[in-house]
């Protein structure tokens, strides 16, 4: 089904910063050093939210638009271009965000949100452009009327300027404005080279990045996802359905095992991750890495300020064998997770930042010919926030597939408000090479909630 056939674009409207806007006509903004982090700069997100039908006579397709030229008030670099490590933000007048405002004639039930390869839910938020990052606005939306009434709304977003973490505090103050409260209690802050930028000079003192990043010319000349769209359309993206109580009860079980305290993400992590390698038939000899990211505005000193809407992550990289992994217990995998995460203090964010100043434009990579897991965990990520009016999203969901320097990744992703199933577990979406896919169905069988089967439509 072509969601084209089915689309009417009403109309485009342009968003700019007022004028004059705080940034616009001044010298560009220098990007924070994770901000600037290439795994980071070379990536635009696009996301995807369903929200329920709001109540007549309310038009969304009019209160949208005004809702986010108010947040983009608060957030006026997201109207700027991102060039090399820095943000140029264009003035008042040239229409530098545009939002698609569209209606189909198809409802909810025509689209699967447990189905992250559809072409018919990458439809609902703007491409990428032809020609990358720089070559495109920071931020661009569109939002979908559909026949019954629910409203879509994609994003795409220079990830150079924020994270999941950001992206919520922007779209949660356009929603705000939506319901009539003003902006939020706690105002923006932008300051990224002030608090995250390298030292001068800048130093490596953590030294646990020599074991698992590496220099690539390659990487250098093309970027760390330079592999071709072709590689990425060779990648199957499944969805799967995690129960809560069979992820627990596999917890404690490790828990006992290792003698520590393990986390769900822990184990979650471990488990697939070991799963994804057994099902990849990778030889005994070769490593295999998977990295995560941490939240690290607490860790620094002093901590961010609240309202810091930049990149607050740090990769964290664990490194195997793959017959190391395969064989030992999985207790020990979890075990290595967790150890890694004693590593991130602020030092390892200095030197993190510092190392990716050192060696900028030498390609700095994990991958080296070696298979990347990435992870990261969309659970608690104040999607309910986002409440225009008519109540929070009924299910949100990535379509970009480029994080952490890697192809491959898995979101941890939460159930919908209005999702049964979101009292019993939680979805993950997974990218496999095809030949992986059987073999990692059966390994996943341990944590899957039994209507595995079931329909992720609205």
């Amino acid at each position: 089904m072509e969601l084209l056939q089915h689309l009417r674009v009403v109309d485009t409207v342009l968003l700019s910063p007022p004028v004059p806007a705080p940034h616009a006509g001044a010298p560009p903004l220098p990007l924070s050093g994770l901000d600037a982090d290439r795994n980071v700069l070379d990536v635009t997100f696009r996301t995807l939210r369903f929200f329920p039908p709001p109540p007549p006579p309310v038009d969304p397709l009019a209160i949208l638009p005004r809702a986010f030229a108010a947040a983009l008030d608060l957030f006026p670099a997201l109207a700027g271009r991102i060039r090399d490590t820095h943000v140029v933000v264009v003035d008042g007048g040239a229409g530098a965000v545009p939002i698609v405002l569209a209606e189909s004639d198809l409802s909810a039930a025509d689209f699967d949100t447990d189905s992250p390869g559809s072409a018919l839910l990458d439809s609902l938020a703007p491409a990428d452009e032809d020609g990358g990052v720089a070559d495109g606005p920071a931020l661009e939306l569109q939002a979908t009327r559909l026949a019954c009434g629910r409203v879509a709304l994609g994003m795409r977003v220079a990830h150079a300027l924020c994270d999941g973490a950001g992206a919520t505090k922007f779209l949660a103050a356009a929603a705000r404005s939506a319901r009539g409260q003003g902006p939020p209690d706690v105002a923006p802050v932008w300051e990224r080279q002030e608090l995250l930028g390298p030292r001068r000079p800048p130093r490596v003192v953590t030294p646990a990045f020599d074991r698992v990043l590496v220099l690539d010319a390659a990487v250098a000349r093309r970027g760390p996802y330079g592999y071709g769209a072709e590689h990425e359309q060779q990648l199957a993206r499944e969805s799967f359905h995690v129960s809560d109580a069979r992820l627990e009860a596999l917890r404690a079980r490790l828990a006992d095992e290792a003698g520590l305290r393990l986390t769900t993400f822990e184990v979650a992590a471990a488990f697939i991750w070991r799963a994804k390698v057994k099902a990849s038939g990778a030889s005994s000899g070769e490593v295999v890495k998977m990295v995560y990211s941490m939240n690290i505005s607490k860790l620094i000193d002093p901590p961010l300020p609240e309202g810091y809407w930049g990149n607050v992550c740090v990769p964290v990289y664990v490194s195997l064998a793959a017959g190391d992994l395969v064989g030992q217990p999985l207790s020990a995998t979890a075990a290595l997770v967790k150890r890694s995460k004693k590593d991130v203090d602020g030092e390892y964010v200095r030197s993190y930042v510092d190392f990716q100043e050192l060696h900028r434009g030498e390609g700095v990579t994990a991958a080296a010919g070696s298979a990347v897991s990435a992870f990261t965990d969309w659970r608690r990520l104040g999607h309910g926030e986002v409440d225009f009016g008519w109540g929070g999203p009924d299910a949100v969901m990535p379509l970009s597939w480029r994080i952490l320097g890697s192809t491959e990744p898995c979101f941890l992703l939460p159930y919908g408000a209005g999702d049964e199933r979101r009292v019993r577990g939680f979805k993950v979406f997974v990218a496999l090479w095809p030949r992986a896919v059987d073999g990692f169905r059966e390994e996943m069988q341990e944590l899957l909630l039994q209507q595995q089967s079931s329909a992720g439509r609205l």
